[in-house]
C-alpha cells in the first residue's frame, strides 16, 4: 500500500463479536426398508432428504419406510432423512442391515454421511418395526447402533418397547443406559387405508415426529411429554392413567424411565425421561440433553471463524463476548435459565497460550420441565365468620 494519498481510504476492521446461530434441532433420520423404492432415487445405505409426501410415496407402500414417514408427516413434519437398507432373506438378516457396519457407514451409521452428503445433521434418530424385542431376548443390535450415532451426532434415538405387558417393558428397559435413548410402550393403533382397518404401528415414528413439530414450534427446550400424537386412534394395548395416583401402569412406566401414551384428550405421549443410567441424574430429562445438545454445537460452529488468528487481547474479548451475547439470548428466550461467560487465568497460562490453547469457560442451565406439582391444601373456618357477616353486617 502506498504510504502517501491525497484523498480518502477505507479500511475494513473484523473485530468484534458475531452472531451465533442456533443449529436445527428438528431433523428426523428414520431407517428402514423400502423394496419397491427405485434404487437410483433411494440408493441402498444413503441418506436421503424427502422433502413431502410426493416424493414419500414414491418409497412404496412395501417395507416400513412410508408408514415411518406417515407417521411423523401427521405430527406436522415435511421433511425427513431416510435411509432404505435391502431386505434380507429373512427377519434377522434385515435387522442385521438396518443395524449396519460402522467401518463400512451402512444401515444406522449412514446416517453419520447426511451432514456430508446433505448438508443436514438428524437430530432425532429412530428404525420404526426394528427396535422392538421381545423381554427375553438380548439388547436389540439396532436400538445399540442408534445410541451409538445419536452419542457421534448429538442427537436422540427414539426406541419401541417389547409391546406386550408391562412386565415385559419394564425388563426390556434395564438393557440399556443412555441418556440420549426414549424408550416408549405400547404401540399404536391407525387406520390403513389399504387394508380398510385399524392395524398396528410402531409408535416411535409418531414420537420422532412429534418431538420434530415441537421443537420447531416451541422449541428444543421443550418436553415432548403430554403432546397429543396426531393419527392415533388407540393404544395397542389399554394403558392404566391417572393424573394424582401414582399406582398405575403409565407411572410405573414413566418410574423406569419409559415413556408411554396415555388417553386423554386425545391419545398423549407421557414421560420426559431419557433410558439413562439409574446413578446419573443430572442428564435424567430428555429435554435437558437436548438442549445442552444443541447450545454445544451451536457454539463450536460458530466460533471457527476464531481459528488460527494469532492471540490478542480483542481475539479473546471477541470470542467471550461471542459466546455471552449467544446466551444472553437463549434467557431472553427462556431457553436456559441463564448462562456467563469467563476466561479463566488459572487455566490460560503463559505455557498454555504459548501451545497455541485456549480455555474458555460457560455455564449454563437448561430449563427442567414440570414433573411433579404439589398442590397444598387448606381448610379455614375463618370463611364462616364472613358467612355470618355478609348477612349481618348492615344489621343495626
Amino acid at each position: 500500500m502506498p504510504s502517501f494519498l491525497h484523498g480518502i481510504e477505507t479500511v475494513e476492521i473484523d473485530d468484534g463479536i458475531r452472531p451465533i446461530e442456533t443449529v436445527k434441532s428438528s431433523i428426523i433420520g428414520i431407517v428402514g426398508t423400502a423394496p419397491d423404492a427405485a434404487p437410483a432415487d433411494f440408493p441402498p445405505n444413503t441418506p436421503v432428504l424427502v422433502t413431502g409426501p410426493r416424493m414419500a410415496a414414491t418409497l412404496g407402500a412395501a417395507g416400513t419406510l412410508l408408514d415411518a414417514y406417515n407417521a411423523a408427516y401427521a405430527q406436522g413434519v415435511n421433511a425427513i432423512v431416510v435411509v432404505r437398507v435391502a431386505e434380507g432373506v429373512d427377519a434377522a438378516a434385515t435387522r442385521t442391515a438396518v443395524a449396519g457396519v460402522a467401518a463400512n457407514a451402512t444401515g444406522v451409521w449412514a446416517l453419520l454421511l447426511a451432514a456430508n452428503t446433505l448438508g443436514l445433521t438428524p437430530r432425532i434418530l429412530a428404525a420404526p418395526g426394528f427396535t422392538a424385542s421381545a423381554a427375553a431376548d438380548p439388547a436389540n443390535p439396532v436400538t445399540l447402533a442408534l445410541i451409538s450415532v445419536a452419542e457421534r451426532l448429538r442427537a436422540v434415538a427414539i426406541a419401541d418397547g417389547p409391546n406386550t405387558t408391562e412386565a415385559d417393558a419394564l425388563a426390556d428397559r434395564g438393557k440399556y443406559g443412555s441418556n440420549r435413548l426414549y424408550i416408549v410402550d405400547p404401540a399404536v393403533r391407525v387406520w390403513d387405508a389399504q387394508a380398510n382397518a385399524h392395524v398396528t404401528r410402531p409408535a416411535s415414528g409418531f414420537v420422532a415426529g412429534a418431538l420434530s413439530a415441537i421443537d420447531a414450534r416451541r422449541g428444543f427446550w421443550w418436553s415432548p411429554s403430554n403432546q397429543v400424537l396426531q393419527g392415533v386412534a388407540a393404544t395397542a394395548r389399554p394403558i392404566g392413567w391417572a393424573i394424582s395416583d401414582p399406582d398405575t401402569e403409565a407411572n410405573r412406566l414413566n418410574d423406569a424411565e419409559i415413556a408411554t401414551i396415555i388417553r386423554k384428550d386425545g391419545f398423549r405421549l407421557w414421560g420426559n425421561r431419557g433410558a439413562g443410567e439409574a446413578t446419573d441424574t443430572l442428564w435424567a430429562f430428555l429435554s435437558v440433553r437436548r438442549t445442552a445438545d444443541m447450545i454445544y454445537e451451536s457454539i463450536e460452529n460458530a466460533l471457527l471463524w476464531a481459528m488460527d488468528r494469532p492471540f490478542s487481547e480483542q481475539l479473546l474479548r471477541d470470542i467471550r463476548d461471542s459466546v455471552q451475547a449467544y446466551l444472553d439470548e437463549l434467557t431472553n428466550r427462556r431457553a436456559i435459565l441463564g448462562g456467563r461467560a469467563w476466561i479463566d487465568p488459572e487455566l490460560n497460562t503463559e505455557a498454555t497460550l504459548k501451545a497455541g490453547k485456549l480455555y474458555l469457560n460457560f455455564d449454563i442451565e437448561p430449563p427442567a420441565p414440570l414433573e411433579h406439582l404439589t398442590l397444598q391444601a387448606h381448610r379455614n373456618g375463618d370463611y364462616y365468620e364472613e358467612l355470618v357477616l355478609s348477612v349481618t353486617g348492615n344489621q343495626q
